[in-house]
């Protein structure tokens, strides 16, 4: 059914709920799977309505950037690491970095990965030297003298590294492009060749030379806690008795106390020397952070892999023996907000008030009064149903094992609920007289999670894509991906019926329910021809996918929907966070030896779409 909204308590109008989200927010659920609360509209419905009865008034009011809403008091380099964290994910995703944490990257290509990085260090070590020149102040000389010692003692112990691999540096090759673009970058901002300023040498006044100190801290800040954010990573995954992990060493000295200090005081360091610039100047350094992160990420991909890896997904896979398909659920996984809510404004703004008088050749319709208290009602109905219903399929006791047969059972009495849902919706008379551009435009505006059009128009050129939805109108789904010129995408949902462009309140009923999706996944398998094998990926972020994410060779939730877990929980399902799976995927990874295949009752997680692109489709 999919409308979830309380028309009780207000917030933003649903078509500018991106303004109040950032970059890095993540699809939250709460027990109910879409419970989306929207406005009474009261505000704003004057001005929707005269949008959608105008087309050349836009619609709905394109969607405002998103935004990195932090507290005041959070400094700039947090801020940053924040708004550029999709960088941060992207690396942990390369195949240089995954096997790296899995402890079976090939020894010849950490060799090379270390003479890279003795020439990055040195450059790092300059460009330290250069900002204390610049600083005007004695404490910030004394700390970015004592950031450069901690650059040379890191240079050391890759020279420890160098002995206990035997490596010969001199032999390893010269500088490839990635580090030397990364180093020039460096140096020439330490060197104050960025902003309109000179050289060092040439700066004629203290506030000069702070501002070139700032923006060198700008270049190198997000490469300090990048480092300190993989020593982390990897230090949670180190089994304490896998003593035998070949790069402990330099796990432990990226996640030791030292380094994460190291890392922390840059991050200080920058904010201080930022505090009397202007805006323009701190865009730059916004700038340079972002830039820094990407050639971070380019270095670490530029490292030889020449072994087999888990990532990208669609790299280790021959098109001529593999088929790669994927499937992805639509409302609250692709989108923001839940398409039945949109339908509901829609309904409610261009609805005709109670003291007016409808034209004898139009449908019949509620009054906005009457729609706006009946959509109310069924929410209401929905949301108590639904829980009650939930709780009705749970076992008594958390089984042992993942017993697929007894969760499918279980959730044809959610299919029944889900189809009673729906068959009220149409009985209500709701969804009369929707006219069908106003559903288009409105769909064109709808806002999709970060970085989901990025990935489906990457992908649809070299898999097949599938879009299965609850949603009650498959016009609302093409729509919302038109916008992203995405008309390759096959979508399954169910669709309106029109009369002359004006729904008729009448759905033709194709994806009502859990049953219903895990059913058409499976005849969409079986009309695939067998000269290939199926490499099957679905997307996912609620009970209603469950089966569906199950069946698929990799099943991924994207989101932290309470129900889905607690329902999969309850029936033995595990969720892993993909990362962490990932390297354990690795770790199995002998040439021809691992498989991905579905109902293992394992799913993997994900905070956002950057991670599934990344694995799939890599950097």
């Amino acid at each position: 059914m999919r409308f979830f909204f309380s028309l009780k308590t207000p917030l933003q109008p649903t078509f500018f709920l991106s303004a109040v989200r950032s970059s890095t927010t993540t699809t939250t659920t709460t027990s109910h799977p879409r419970l989306v609360r929207f406005n009474s509209l009261r505000s704003y419905s004057d001005s929707f309505d005269s949008a959608l009865r105008y087309p050349a008034s836009m619609a709905i009011p394109p969607p405002i950037k998103s935004v990195v809403a932090l507290d005041s008091e959070v400094g700039l380099a947090k801020r940053f690491w924040i708004k550029f964290r999709t960088e941060s994910v992207l690396a942990l995703y390369t195949p240089f970095v995954l096997s790296l944490a899995a402890g079976n990257l090939r020894i010849e290509t950490f060799r090379h990965y270390i003479a890279q990085d003795v020439h990055f260090l040195r450059a790092f070590a300059q460009a330290y030297e250069l900002a204390e020149e610049c600083a005007d102040d004695d404490d910030a000389k004394l700390s970015i003298s004592e950031l450069r010692k901690a650059v040379l003692d890191e240079l050391k112990m890759h020279g420890s590294f160098v002995q206990e691999w035997g490596s010969d540096l001199a032999k390893e090759g010269g500088i490839n492009s990635a580090t030397v673009k990364y180093t020039d970058f460096l140096l020439a901002t330490a060197s104050g060749k960025v902003g309109g300023v000179k050289g060092p040498g040439k700066l004629a006044t203290p506030f000069e030379r702070t501002k070139v100190a700032a923006y060198t801290l700008g270049a190198m800040t997000p490469c300090m806690r990048l480092y300190a954010f993989l020593g982390i990573e990897f230090k949670a995954l180190l089994d304490l008795h896998e003593g035998s992990h070949p790069y402990r060493k330099w796990i432990e000295n990226y996640s030791s106390e030292s380094f994460q200090a190291s890392a922390v005081q840059t991050e200080d360091l920058l904010d201080k020397l930022s505090v009397s610039l202007t805006g323009e100047e701190l865009d730059i350094i916004e700038k340079l952070y972002h830039q820094a992160m990407k050639l971070e990420i380019e270095f670490f991909s530029a490292q030889p892999v020449v072994q087999p890896t888990v990532v990208p997904l669609i790299k280790e896979h021959n098109p001529m023996e593999d088929r790669v398909i994927i499937f992805s659920d639509f409302d609250l996984t692709c989108t923001v907000v839940d398409s039945s809510a949109i339908l509901a404004e829609i309904a409610i703004v261009t609805a005709p008030k109670s003291d007016q008088s409808q034209p004898e050749n139009e449908l019949a319709r509620m009054s906005s009064t009457e729609l706006r208290n009946t959509w109310g009602h069924l929410s209401q109905q929905y949301t108590e149903e639904y829980e009650q219903c939930i709780e009705s399929i749970m076992p008594s006791n958390k089984v042992d094992e993942f017993k697929y047969g007894d969760l499918h059972k279980a959730l044809e009495q959610l299919s029944d609920f889900e189809k009673r849902a729906n068959n009220r919706v149409v009985e209500s008379g709701v969804l009369k007289g929707l006219n069908l551009e106003d559903i288009k435009r409105a769909g064109e505006r709808l806002i999709l999670q970060d970085g989901c059009t990025a990935f489906f128009q990457k992908i649809v050129k070299i898999a097949n894509v599938h879009v299965l939805s609850y949603c009650w109108c498959g016009d609302l789904i093409r729509s919302a991906f038109s916008s992203g010129d995405l008309h390759e995408l096959n979508i399954h949902a169910n669709e309106f019926t029109y009369k002359e462009s004006i729904s008729t309140g009448e759905i033709v009923k194709k994806v009502e329910s859990p049953i219903d999706k895990v059913q058409a996944f499976k005849n969409m398998l079986s009309n695939c021809s067998n000269d290939r094998k199926n490499l099957t990926v679905y997307i996912g972020d609620s009970v209603g996918d469950i089966l569906c994410l199950l069946e698929a060779d990799i099943g991924i939730v994207i989101g932290s929907s309470a129900s889905l877990r607690r329902v999969g929980t309850q029936y033995g399902v595990s969720f892993v966070p993909l990362f962490p799976g990932l390297v354990k995927k690795q770790k199995e990874y002998v040439e021809g030896s691992y498989s991905w295949k579905g109902l293992s009752g394992i799913l993997y997680t994900v905070s956002s779409w950057a991670e599934i692109h990344a694995f799939i489709l890599g950097c």
